[in-house]
């Protein structure tokens, strides 16, 4: 059997999804449906899959669809595809790993699959640089960003002091996983705010006075 490290295989096939543009949702339903059989099967180094379990898994309506996505996963070298025209004989998958515990890809015995590793240290990084955004470092860094997306320096240190005062959460209590977007949503919510008070100013300036001197010449 595999020695298989759930969690970094996971992140590092997703990662792979995320730059592999070939893929559509089905192909990732579909390789997610084959990963937990072969979970329930300990990892083996090969299992045979139904595939009508597999359909029903990957909420695939289609046999047609379901060959085809499988035949390119296949191709795209995510996993190995052996069918069967057995019917009493289900077609064997052999799941090509992208990583283990120890970092490293395991020899399946077939060569040049050329199965697509991320290597540990590489996600390690994009973990951090994902934990950098839930906070700026400073109040600079959030004026310069202000800055390049044309925004005053004033309206830069209002969402800044904002923030700061409430531990960088929505709402005080959900933290923020990007500051650029909640930065960009702010400028949002003051463009509103702007159009909304131009438009209240202009409808009072419609409106007539109410204690008028009917003395008064017209």
């Amino acid at each position: 059997m595999a020695e298989v490290n759930y969690i970094k295989h996971l992140n590092a096939v997703f990662s792979q999804f995320s730059k592999d543009s070939r893929l559509n949702p089905t192909h990732i339903s579909l390789y997610l449906a084959f990963f937990q059989i072969w979970n329930y099967n300990r990892f083996r180094d090969s299992f045979h899959v139904n595939r009508d379990d597999i359909m029903k898994l990957s909420k695939i309506g289609s046999k047609s669809t379901y060959h085809r996505c499988t035949k390119e996963l296949h191709h795209y070298k995510y996993l190995i595809y052996e069918p069967s025209h057995n019917p009493f004989k289900g077609s064997i998958i052999k799941m090509l790993i992208f990583e283990t515990t120890s970092g490293q890809a395991l020899d399946l015995g077939v060569p040049n699959q050329g199965q697509a590793l991320v290597p540990s240290n590489k996600h390690i990084q994009t973990i951090q640089n994902s934990y950098k955004l839930q906070k700026p470092k400073n109040e600079n860094e959030v004026l310069q960003f202000f800055k390049k997306e044309d925004w005053p320096k004033l309206e830069a240190q209002k969402f800044y002091n904002h923030y700061q005062a409430i531990g960088w959460k929505i709402g005080g209590k959900i933290k923020i996983e990007n500051w650029h977007a909640s930065a960009k949503n702010w400028m949002l919510k003051s463009e509103e705010l702007k159009t909304e008070k131009q438009v209240s100013q202009n409808q009072d300036n419609l409106h007539t006075v109410r204690n008028k001197n009917y003395n008064q010449p017209l």
